[in-house]
């Protein structure tokens, strides 16, 4: 029985490397029809999934999530400061990203965010409102975590 498992693994592993390749290659033939996805609601006492609105006296500030020319892949800036009422908005500029707080990489920080979608098309946004508690937060991209695509937020308090 363990032989036949063998011989299904090398097809297995290259039908999952052929998914992965056409999800991160950002080539137009390739793109999900997300029109009709239903957003994953977040979590309580996060914030996020469409255009947000900073609280008055805060500011929105935008992380690009890049691809650039010599094939990294980056968000720009990596390390942030933000304030509680602030919204950190996401914007694709080149590449296929997605924005995720990881749970495990936020040990005991409720309120966390769903992963956002794939970002597939340039000027796309996912808007985060920060209502975190104070701290260090981490975040990166999915299919590029591996690769260096991750970064920080520093929010302070109101």
């Amino acid at each position: 029985m363990f032989a036949s498992y063998q011989r299904h693994v090398p097809a297995f592993l290259g039908a999952v490397a052929l998914v992965v390749t056409a999800g991160c290659s950002g080539g137009g033939a390739n793109r999900a029809d997300t029109s009709r996805a239903t957003p994953t609601p977040a979590p309580s006492g996060a914030t996020s999934a469409g255009p947000q609105t900073p609280e008055p006296g805060h500011q929105v500030i935008v992380v690009e999530a890049v691809t650039d020319d010599q094939g990294n892949n980056v968000f720009r800036p990596a390390l942030l400061e933000a304030h509680r009422g602030d919204v950190l908005r996401f914007t694709l500029k080149s590449g296929v990203h997605n924005v995720h707080f990881l749970p495990d990489s936020n040990a005991g920080r409720p309120g966390l965010p769903a992963a956002s979608d794939l970002l597939q098309l340039p000027g796309q946004t996912y808007d985060v409102k920060v209502t975190f508690e104070p701290g260090t937060y981490y975040f990166q991209c999915d299919p590029h975590a591996l690769l260096g695509m991750k970064g920080h937020v520093k929010v302070e308090g109101d």
